[in-house]
């Protein structure tokens, strides 16, 4: 038996009353994260970025999956699959397994426009050919991204309309559920916000226009790859400054607007980090957001 997700979520209940008490967490406190170590560690990749780690949870399963994804302003200074831990941990100590994804950044080899995506793509084809060999039940799939990783599991959803170019793919893996916490989605209508927020530029993140692609948005915009038939939690900390409720509320609009389900949630008193500790007071909302998105009661 696995006893690594229950050591951890007993500790973690140790803590909450004296988090219930917390202060707004800063980035200092998001970068101390850290959770349990993962069952199984596999890449996608010969970068060394390119990798997954698989958090399991006690039993025999088949259990439902969560993606991570990190978000550090799509560079390698803030962070990343570390601090993710805290909230994997947490997730397979409630029966969720958890695919905890790193890839390659803006300020990384092979970062940026197309590689970041191609890492996305790579880490899912990876995560499905998993599930023969590990007790994963991919009908119940979430893919939970915080900031920049907001940006990327809600381009997830919507990869399968991009028609042709180097981030097409045959039958991708299809995510039926986001959760993007403090996402920075929307690259065409937020680019001011994306550079206050992080400083990075659209080119960065999107590629520079060219005859074979005038557009840069049409293959890396989440916000333009809708109706996508997915579902779509926005949860946002009331105290956001990287990535405020009102751009919650702007996407989950558009989305409505194309077709597809869109929700907000508002995290009463939290910050930009509050929104992905499993030791923050926000946690049992998000938690909550996370197992509705699974379908579980």
């Amino acid at each position: 038996m696995n006893l690594r997700p229950l050591l951890f979520a007993a500790l973690l209940a140790a803590g909450m009353h004296t988090a219930c008490a917390a202060t707004p967490m800063k980035l200092a406190d998001y970068l101390a994260l850290n959770g349990p170590d993962p069952t199984a560690r596999l890449a996608y990749g010969a970068a060394p970025s390119q990798y997954a780690e698989l958090f399991l949870p006690a039993g025999s399963g088949p259990f439902p999956v969560a993606v991570l994804v990190h978000g550090g302003c799509w560079t390698s200074k803030f962070g990343g699959i570390t601090q993710l831990r805290n909230m994997a941990g947490a997730l397979a100590a409630r029966g969720i397994a958890v695919w905890n994804v790193e890839y390659r950044r803006t300020d990384e080899a092979g970062g940026g426009y197309p590689g970041t995506y191609e890492d996305m793509h790579a880490a899912l084809a990876l995560l499905a050919a998993q599930a023969g060999r590990y007790p994963l039940d991919l009908q119940r799939l979430v893919a939970v991204g915080h900031s920049a990783g907001g940006q990327l599991v809600q381009w997830m959803a919507g990869r399968g309309r991009i028609p042709s170019g180097p981030l097409h793919r045959a039958s991708p893996l299809k995510v039926p559920a986001v959760v993007s916490l403090g996402g920075l989605a929307d690259l065409r209508n937020e680019a001011a916000l994306i550079k206050s927020s992080c400083g990075r530029d659209t080119a960065e993140l999107a590629g520079m226009p060219g005859p074979d692609r005038p557009d840069v948005f049409v293959d890396t915009n989440a916000a333009e790859l809708m109706p996508n038939g997915s579902r779509t939690w926005l949860v946002t900390g009331e105290l956001d400054t990287i990535s405020p409720p009102r751009v919650a509320q702007d996407y989950a609009m558009r989305a409505r607007k194309a077709g597809d389900a869109a929700e907000v949630v508002i995290l009463p008193g939290a910050s930009h980090y509050d929104e992905v500790a499993a030791t923050s007071p926000a946690w049992p909302q998000v938690l909550a957001v996370i197992e509705r998105a699974l379908g579980r009661p």
